[in-house]
């Protein structure tokens, strides 16, 4: 069989692998989740600058208070569970096709995961305080200068790796050439975390998390699978496995929500994905909503700050189409289609070079 066979059957086993195994973990998860009843006490009361959140308390006000946070962790830890199960069995199999399916390598994978993991442990810290609302963030948790400074963090402990260690300095340009731009590489690796987790706010409707997320990686493991780079891709498709699985239970009503442990943890993960595929720059394509949903934000804080009035009635922008009586199951697939329209728009831009 030829070997780009074998890759790609490789690569679509995990994410069914992924699918089967988050799937069949989430009642375990649940049952955890409502018997401890991990949901927020009280109704999120103020916005990010203080002020009313009349719209949001309006369509979600209720159903914060009754359902779980900590969704998140079905994707992060099925996908610990798969990179080290096929790496224990490849250590100890003789059959090749067992071995095939270890997708942990040095060169690959070993960065992706530690940023998945490392910033969904992050999240999780943060989802515990809301849940029991502790901090001083608006409902408990850590506030925003606490999250932005970690994801800061992360995002400088990556430029350094990367740059010092890897030795990148170039920046592609799909359809052109590369660019240096020696060790600005580093806080540019910096903004473009900080730019991806400002997109977390998408978190918001059943399901919208879910369907966009599930299309950035997927659109990103066909990138990594051109590239030649199997091990990212099969990553990728676990991921996008475990979301799908994730979004099975969360189509409304939801079940659960992904939460900080989720949103941080495959926030961090996409842009080392985006970075180690040399494809950063079609990130704000392919993520195209994650860009919309944070400009609308800023948007927002910015016209209430200088013009003391809103630009729309309730933000990010998912709420502003429900504010003018969307349906929530309207917004997110609508939302769904232009995430995979973009998605595929950001894979064939970089393809051409």
């Amino acid at each position: 069989m030829p070997e780009l066979a074998i890759d790609v059957i490789k690569i679509f086993a995990l994410g069914a692998f992924g699918f089967i195994l988050a799937f069949l973990l989430t009642p375990v998860l649940t049952h955890f989740l409502y018997k401890y009843k991990l949901w927020r006490k009280e109704v999120r009361g103020r916005a990010i600058d203080g002020g009313e959140v009349s719209f949001f308390q309006k369509f979600h006000g209720k159903e914060e208070i009754r359902i779980p946070r900590f969704g998140g962790l079905l994707i992060w830890v099925t996908t610990l569970i798969l990179i080290f199960l096929f790496w224990g069995i490849s250590k100890i199999s003789d059959v090749w096709w067992l071995e095939k399916l270890n997708f942990l390598s040095r060169s690959q994978t070993w960065l992706p995961l530690f940023a998945l993991v490392a910033a969904s442990l992050l999240g999780l810290v943060d989802d515990i305080f809301q849940i029991f609302g502790k901090g001083k963030y608006i409902g408990g948790g850590l506030n925003l200068k606490a999250r932005l400074f970690l994801v800061f963090l992360i995002g400088l402990i990556g430029g350094w790796w990367f740059y010092s260690k890897l030795g990148w300095t170039t920046i592609h340009v799909p359809g052109v050439r590369d660019f240096t731009i020696g060790i600005w590489y580093i806080p540019f690796f910096v903004l473009v975390m900080m730019a991806t987790y400002s997109g977390g706010v998408i978190d918001g409707l059943d399901g919208l998390a879910g369907g966009i997320f599930a299309s950035i990686f997927g659109a990103y493991a066909i990138i990594a699978l051109s590239r030649g780079q199997i091990d990212i891709a099969a990553f990728c498709t676990v991921i996008l496995g475990a979301t799908l699985a994730f979004l099975w239970f969360n189509i409304p009503p939801a079940r659960f929500y992904m939460g900080e442990t989720g949103i941080l943890g495959l926030c961090a993960a996409i842009t080392v994905v985006a970075f180690l595929t040399d494809s950063v720059l079609v990130l704000p394509i392919i993520g195209f909503l994650l860009v919309i949903e944070s400009g609308s934000v800023i948007l927002q804080l910015l016209f209430k700050k200088f013009r003391h009035k809103k630009i729309f009635l309730a933000a990010p922008i998912h709420h502003h189409f429900e504010a003018k009586n969307w349906p929530h199951y309207k917004v997110t697939m609508r939302f769904w289609v232009i995430g995979i329209v973009m998605a595929i728009i950001g894979v064939a831009i970089r393809l051409l070079g």
